[in-house]
C-alpha cells in the first residue's frame, strides 16, 4: 500500500471491507485516455495521442483484469503498436515485482524492481494500491490509466487511424445492452469469486458463492440455444470480461477461493464457449496457467504454505 507515495505495509489481498466482512474492491487511480487526436477523454486530462510505440502495458498473467486488456490489443492487432511487460506473477510483499520468474520480465523501460515504483515516478504523493494493468506513456513519462475497462475501450477504438483490424467490442447498437450485463457479470461473477475467497465472514461467503453459481447457471442457460457469443455471433467486450473469470476458475477459483459447487468443466456450454474464445487467434498467446496458478497459490493469507496444486494440467 501506498501512503502519500511511500510503500507502508507488505501486500494485502485484502483492500477493503464492509462491517459484514465483504470484500471491497479500491477503486482506480489514473482515469487519462488515448485518444485519435489526443483531445480530452471522458475522463482526466488531454494529451495522449494514439501513435505508434509511444505506449506499454504493464500487465500480470494472473491478473484477469490485465489479462483482458492484453486480449483486445491481440484481436485488434495492435501487437506493433502498444509494448507489453509482464511482472512476475508471485506476490511478495511489496506487491508486483519484475523478472525472476519465467515468462516475467524486467522493466528495461523504467528500471522499477516493483510496480509501486511506476506510481510514485507518476505522481509522487499518489496513495493506494500498486495494481495492473498500467497504461504508460513513455514520452511523458507517466501513467495515462490504470483502470481495465477504460484501456479495453480505449484499444478498441483509438487507434482504428493506424490499424484497422477486428471486431468493434463496444458496438453503438449493442452499447445498452452490454454495459448492462458488464455491471452484472461484474458484481455477481467476476468480482464475486474475490468476494467469496476472500470473504471474512460465512454470511458474506455464503451471499459471494450464492451470486458466482446463480449467475453461472444463468450463463449457462443463455448460451443453450447455440450461440456462439452472449449477443449472438458478434464478439463483444462483456465475451472478454466472461471468459477471464472462466478460464482460471477450475485452476484457482474453485478450489483456492471456494467456489466448489462444480468446476466448470461440469457446465458443457461455458466450456466450449471458454474453448471457442480461446481459439481465436491470438487469445492463447493471453493465457498463461503456469503463471495462474503460481500468482494466486502465492496468496499468503489464502496458502500460508504456498504449495501450488499440480493440476488441472490444461484447460
Amino acid at each position: 500500500m501506498l501512503v502519500n507515495g511511500v510503500w507502508q505495509e507488505q501486500w494485502q489481498p485484502v483492500q477493503a471491507q464492509d462491517e459484514q466482512g465483504r470484500f471491497i474492491r479500491q477503486a482506480s487511480t489514473f482515469r487519462h485516455w488515448i485518444t485519435p487526436d489526443g483531445v480530452a477523454g471522458p475522463t482526466g486530462a488531454g494529451g495522449f495521442k494514439a501513435e505508434t510505440g509511444r505506449y506499454r502495458l504493464y500487465v500480470a498473467y494472473i491478473c484477469p483484469w490485465a489479462s483482458r486488456t492484453l486480449m483486445v490489443r491481440a484481436l485488434k492487432g495492435l501487437q506493433e503498436v502498444i509494448d507489453v511487460t509482464v511482472v512476475n506473477p508471485r506476490l511478495t510483499d511489496q506487491g508486483w515485482q519484475f523478472g525472476g520468474y519465467p515468462g516475467a520480465d524486467e522493466d528495461t523501460l523504467n528500471g522499477a524492481r516493483y510496480m509501486h515504483e511506476l506510481y510514485t515516478r507518476a505522481d509522487p504523493q499518489v496513495s493506494g494500491r500498486a495494481t495492473v494493468p498500467v497504461l504508460w506513456d513513455k514520452r511523458t513519462g507517466t501513467i495515462v490509466n490504470n483502470e481495465s475497462a477504460d484501456i479495453v475501450r480505449m484499444l478498441n477504438g483509438a487507434f482504428a487511424g493506424i490499424v484497422d483490424q477486428g471486431p468493434d467490442l463496444y458496438p453503438a447498437d449493442l452499447a445498452a445492452e452490454i454495459d448492462a450485463l458488464n455491471a452484472y457479470l461484474y458484481t455477481d461473477l467476476n468480482n464475486g469469486v474475490y468476494q467469496a475467497g476472500f470473504a471474512s465472514s460465512q454470511q458474506a461467503y455464503d451471499e459471494a458463492y450464492g451470486k458466482v453459481f446463480a449467475a453461472l447457471d444463468e450463463l449457462e442457460s443463455r448460451l443453450a440455444d447455440g450461440r456462439a457469443y452472449l449477443f449472438g455471433d458478434r464478439l463483444t467486450e462483456t465475451d472478454l470480461r466472461l471468459f477471464v473469470t472462466l478460464v482460471r476458475f477450475d485452476a484457482a477459483y474453485h478450489g483456492l477461493f471456494k467456489c466448489n459447487r462444480n468446476t466448470l468443466r461440469a457446465m458443457p456450454g461455458l466450456h466450449a464457449y471458454m474453448h471457442r474464445i480461446l481459439a481465436l487467434d491470438g487469445i492463447a498467446e493471453t493465457v498463461r496457467l503456469d503463471h495462474i496458478k503460481a500468482g494466486y497459490y502465492s496468496i499468503k493469507a489464502l496458502n500460508p504454505g504456498g504449495i501450488v496444486p499440480a493440476g488441472p494440467g490444461e484447460i
